[in-house]
């Protein structure tokens, strides 16, 4: 079962996130508010989570700072993909040259969001 972390400053989309993902199978292993307790929260997780749902605009940290934290910490045993998701098209290619496996442009539908992780799974394997 593929494992999602949810970072997401708006804590109804998040609770939207899980409550969809969970319909279709997903585990949730956790929910962070900024990305600097997403960093936090994904050093101590083991095992990593399989995926990250980044968000851009959060509080403290943006998802940016956090990608690059969180792609900083990843090794060959845990490679952790990061979708990243902001309405701001400028930010796209700073995302995609962090190394991040896919970009959501928001708004998206939750079917775009399940099509991006089950692509994120096929590349895993």
């Amino acid at each position: 079962m593929t494992s999602v972390f949810i970072v997401e400053d708006d804590k109804s989309i998040q609770i939207l996130y899980k409550k969809f993902l969970d319909l279709y199978g997903f585990h949730v292993v956790g929910t962070a508010s900024n990305g600097e307790e997403a960093v936090e929260m994904y050093k101590k997780f083991s095992p990593k989570p399989d995926i990250i749902l980044m968000d851009h605009r959060m509080p403290i940290k943006d998802g940016l700072e956090a990608t690059k934290e969180i792609m900083n910490l990843n090794n060959k045993n845990n490679k952790t993909s990061i979708i990243f998701a902001s309405a701001d098209k400028s930010i796209k290619d700073k995302a995609l040259r962090l190394g991040i496996g896919g970009f959501l442009d928001k708004p998206f539908s939750l079917e775009k969001l399940i099509d991006q992780i089950k692509k994120m799974e096929s590349i895993e394997r």
